[in-house]
């Protein structure tokens, strides 16, 4: 009589090589916290026994696809490329996979058509749920949670992740007037994005309650890029009464500022003080004075919020809100100093 063989199981891989069964699936799911050694021994059982991991029959099982999407701008950006980080170590500390799709340059009019595609397309047939970075729609049309990094609006329909943008902008601020600065540039950023609202509020607001006119031409209208910061500096200190300090609102920006000051012959922070917002690693090399918005941690927020929801795990809150702190180097100086 024939007798069925029994299959192999998660437990007699665990078993063999003398692991927990939570090991054996982190090295199934691709996991890169898992010791190479330990991973080479693993494979080696998984080899010998011929266990195979039937993942279809296991999502069919859970109704749970195991897989988060996270929908981003163009990965070029540092901010997004630090996001991603975030992102990953929550990945790598639970049981789901990850699946990017990026929608492009952030200046690029397609980016709302294509942000309404990706959700659509994860949401409807692949995914859990779905994180995405600075949206610039307001509301998806979604079968699954969505979780938002730097949102379009301060209070989405949907669960959010921010920083204290206006505090931020405010700590800046504060700092440049510590140092004697009055005559003070901005360069802003996609004005579609709560972030960039909130920081030029706190810009605005910060002049007026040291009782300083909010001098119109002293505001540029920037997108968040290199390029736009080169654009816009280059309005700024060509101006017969130039500024003696730039507040750019993010890092990006702020090294287009630094490379058209070269160009013109100005030092900083010894003929300009500067400022940025984000803190992204290259601010560091540079010595740039900065507001950190903690990116890292708020995509590692955000994942962990959006795998709460999968999990049928209340919220705390809706909106999640990283505190910023300025980190002083040194681009600024005392006037006269």
């Amino acid at each position: 009589m024939y007798k069925k063989k029994r299959s192999i199981t998660i437990q007699d891989v665990a078993q063999t090589a003398g692991v927990s069964v939570s090991t054996v699936s982190r090295v199934l799911n691709g996991k890169v916290d898992v010791a190479r050694e330990t991973q080479d021994r693993i494979n080696g059982v998984i080899e010998e026994l011929g266990y195979t991991s039937n993942l279809a029959a296991r999502s069919m099982r859970s109704q749970k696809k195991n897989l988060i999407g996270l929908i981003m701008p163009d990965i070029a950006y540092p901010f997004a490329i630090e996001v991603m980080k975030g992102v990953n170590r929550a990945i790598a500390e639970s049981e789901f996979d990850l699946l990017v799709y990026t929608t492009g340059d952030v200046r690029k009019s397609g980016r709302a058509s294509a942000e309404q595609k990706y959700v659509s397309l994860l949401t409807h047939s692949i995914s859990d749920g779905v994180i995405i970075v600075a949206p610039v729609v307001a509301e998806f049309n979604s079968d699954e949670p969505i979780v938002s990094i730097d949102p379009v609006m301060s209070n989405p329909s949907y669960p959010s992740v921010h920083a204290t943008n206006y505090q931020g902008a405010i700590d800046a601020m504060e700092y440049l007037f510590s140092l004697g600065h009055k005559h003070i540039g901005y360069i802003g950023g996609r004005l579609e994005l709560e972030s960039a609202n909130r920081r030029l509020l706190g810009y605005q607001d910060s002049l007026a309650k040291a009782g300083l006119p909010i001098d119109q031409t002293l505001i540029k209208s920037g997108d968040y890029t290199t390029l736009s910061g080169i654009t816009c500096s280059r309005q700024l200190l060509e101006q017969p009464n130039r500024p003696t300090a730039i507040f750019a609102s993010n890092d990006q920006s702020a090294m287009g500022v630094i490379q058209v000051a070269e160009e013109m012959g100005l030092r900083i922070p010894e003929d300009l003080s500067l400022i940025g917002f984000d803190n992204i690693p290259e601010s560091k090399y540079l010595g740039l004075t900065t507001v950190d918005q903690f990116i890292f941690e708020m995509g590692y927020t955000a994942t962990q919020m959006l795998i709460k929801i999968i999990n049928n795990i209340p919220l705390d809150d809706q909106t999640y809100r990283m505190q910023t702190r300025l980190v002083i180097r040194s681009s600024c100086r005392k006037i006269g100093g």
